[in-house]
């Protein structure tokens, strides 16, 4: 696929910050922007379509079955001749067997979430694997470099999806986590425009990792029912939540509300378990139930007004990252 953005005549986003250059130089991309690995939205479709744009596509491991990610990864490869990774969240079953084939695949990037960096690694880098690991804190991104990562993303309490227990907003997080780290820094959660992007590289990140945006694409892989309520959803429709298991940000549909219900009634971490059952993300973002289903979004989605082609959305941001003039004090 040909570049769609005359470079000539538009400023290229990776010359706009020097630090940034760090990521494009790391992952070999002609953009420092990343699109989360999401859970029933990151098939091969949406990875590839970024990649083809100049930023970095993840497949989301995190929702598939090992035969179904090998499947992603082979249809990636042959959708696009630019890098892409994977996802890899550590609370998902699978690993060893997930990891086998990411590396029998030929996978160059790897970025792993919701465990210990530690964990693989040394094992990718050994396989000469890129390695990024997704955090909430500062804490946590001083062991992703003890870990010896390639890149630490640090996201902010806006996120959609898993999230940190301590509420840390993107806008604190990042310039913390940069005064401590000399990995390369990853900005993630309420990231949807351009002029975010440039305010997250004002505050010392390299790049920008990007869910929300992406899920309301046409490339993604989750339903349309749940594309069509991103795009309707206004500020304070999500909520961070369930962190007596694991915190994770969903729409105020019914199923939330009904585990709001058991909060009021005494927080029984054995009934949180019940209602929640298995596989309401599957029935929320991926089968269209609007009101049983598990919804995992943003705060930035009361940002998002339509669904796009993912060539839309990268012309958007360039667009505006170009127009977000910084202000004469």
């Amino acid at each position: 696929m040909s570049n769609f953005i005359d470079f000539n005549s538009a400023k290229k986003l990776h010359d706009m910050s020097q630090n940034q250059n760090k990521i494009t130089r790391l992952f070999n991309i002609q953009y420092p922007i990343i699109q989360a690995g999401m859970i029933w939205h990151s098939g091969w479709r949406l990875a590839s379509a970024v990649s083809n744009c100049g930023g970095l596509g993840l497949i989301g491991a995190g929702s598939m079955y090992p035969d179904i990610l090998r499947e992603n990864i082979q249809k990636c490869k042959k959708a696009t001749d630019k890098p892409f990774g994977v996802n890899v969240p550590m609370l998902y079953p699978n690993l060893d067997e997930v990891i086998q084939i990411i590396l029998e695949e030929g996978v160059k990037i790897v970025f792993t979430s919701a465990g210990n960096p530690k964990t693989y690694t040394e094992t990718l880098q050994k396989e000469g694997l890129k390695v990024a690991h997704v955090v909430s804190s500062t804490k946590f991104a001083l062991k992703c470099e003890d870990a010896g990562v390639d890149a630490v993303v640090a996201e902010g309490f806006e996120a959609g999806g898993h999230n940190g227990r301590d509420e840390t907003t993107t806008f604190c997080l990042i310039p913390n986590v940069k005064q401590h780290l000399s990995k390369p820094l990853i900005a993630a959660g309420g990231i949807a425009l351009g002029s975010q992007v440039k305010a997250a590289m004002i505050l010392g990140a390299d790049g920008v990792q990007i869910g929300s945006r992406f899920a309301a694409t046409v490339e993604a892989s989750a339903h349309d029912n749940w594309k069509q309520k991103i795009a309707q959803l206004q500020e304070g429709d999500t909520h961070l939540t369930l962190k007596e298991l694991a915190p994770v940000r969903m729409v105020k549909n019914k199923f939330f509300h009904e585990l709001e219900e058991i909060y009021h009634t005494g927080r029984d971490k054995e009934a949180l378990l019940a209602s929640l059952g298995r596989a309401r993300a599957k029935k929320g973002m991926f089968e269209g139930d609007m009101e049983e289903g598990e919804l995992e979004i943003g705060q930035v989605s009361a940002l998002i007004n339509d669904v796009l082609p993912v060539e839309a959305v990268f012309r958007n941001l360039l667009k505006e990252f170009e127009e977000a003039n910084n202000p004469v004090l």
